[in-house]
C-alpha cells in the first residue's frame, strides 16, 4: 500500500491543509477524512476524478467534513461515472445528505451511484477485499479511527480523540498510524498529547509514526519537542508533508 498526505493541519491553521490521507492499494483508493483544504490537495495530486473508490469519514467536525460538497461537485463536473462508496457513521449519512443538499441545492443528482456503508465502533467491514476496522476514540464529537488490512500491510488512522484499551486494539502492529498530536505533553479535551502516542505506539508494535493534527499556536513548538524526542523514544516517527507519498 502506498499513502499520499494530502494534510496534515488542524481546523484553522492556514499553512497546513486539513488532516487527510489517501491509501492506495492494489484492491482499492480510499480517501480519508474530507476537509475543505484536503480536497483541493486531492485535484493538485491527481487529475483522475474516478480515482477514489471510497471515502471514510472520521467524524462531524468541520475541518473532516465540509470538503464533502465540493469533492462531489468537482466529480460531477468533469463526468464521473463510476460509483463512489462514503463509509461513515449513521448521523454522519445525515449530516452529508443534508450539508449536500444545502451547500449545492438543486442538484438532485452527480450522475454517479452514491453508496453509503453505515459503521460503528467495535465493527468490521469487507470493502473490495480490504478488511476495515472501527474503534470509538475520546473526541469531542463521536470519532471513529480506522484500521486498514489488505492481507498483507496495516495502515491506521486516529481523526482526532485520545484512545482507550479498545481503540489500541486496532492499532496493533500496524505498519503505519497516522495520528492527530496536538501538544507535546499538555492534554487538552478531545485530542492527544505527544508523549501519549509515543507509549500507546511501544505497547502496540507500531511501525512508523506519521504525526500531525499539531494546535495552529503551537505547531513549530510542538513538532521542535517531538523532533527532539524522537531518539529516546526508540519508535519510527515521521512528520508528513502535504503531497509526501509513503510507501508501506
Amino acid at each position: 500500500m502506498k499513502i499520499i498526505f494530502l494534510g496534515n493541519g488542524e481546523a484553522f491553521d492556514e499553512r497546513y491543509p486539513n488532516h487527510s490521507h489517501l491509501v492506495i492499494s492494489d484492491k482499492a483508493v480510499l480517501m480519508l477524512d474530507c476537509g475543505d483544504s484536503a480536497v483541493r490537495q486531492l485535484w493538485k495530486y491527481t487529475k483522475d476524478y474516478s480515482l477514489i473508490d471510497a471515502l471514510y469519514i472520521t467524524h462531524r467536525h468541520s475541518d473532516h467534513l465540509f470538503g464533502v460538497p465540493a469533492l462531489l461537485g468537482r466529480m460531477l463536473e468533469e463526468e464521473r461515472k463510476k460509483e463512489l462508496t462514503i463509509i461513515c457513521s449513521a448521523q454522519l449519512k445525515t449530516d452529508i445528505e443534508r450539508l449536500t443538499e444545502h451547500a449545492y441545492f438543486g442538484i438532485n443528482s452527480y450522475g454517479f451511484e452514491i453508496k453509503f456503508v453505515v459503521v460503528d465502533d467495535k465493527q468490521q467491514v469487507d470493502f473490495n477485499g480490504l478488511k476495515l476496522s472501527f474503534a470509538k476514540t475520546g473526541h469531542t464529537a463521536y470519532n471513529l479511527a480506522i484500521r486498514i488490512d489488505d492481507g498483507k500491510n496495516i495502515v491506521c488512522y486516529s481523526g482526532d480523540g485520545p484512545f482507550d484499551d479498545e481503540t489500541e486494539k486496532i492499532y496493533k502492529d500496524a505498519d503505519i498510524l497516522m495520528h492527530e498530536c496536538y501538544m507535546f505533553e499538555k492534554r487538552l479535551p478531545g485530542h492527544v498529547a505527544a508523549v501519549d502516542v509515543f507509549e500507546m505506539a511501544k505497547r502496540q508494535n507500531v511501525k512508523c509514526l506519521a504525526l500531525g493534527h499539531f494546535k495552529r499556536a503551537f505547531n513549530d513548538e510542538t513538532r521542535q519537542r517531538v523532533a527532539e524526542a524522537i531518539p529516546a523514544t526508540g519508535l519510527k516517527i515521521i512528520f508528513s508533508q502535504p503531497l509526501e507519498e509513503y510507501e508501506v
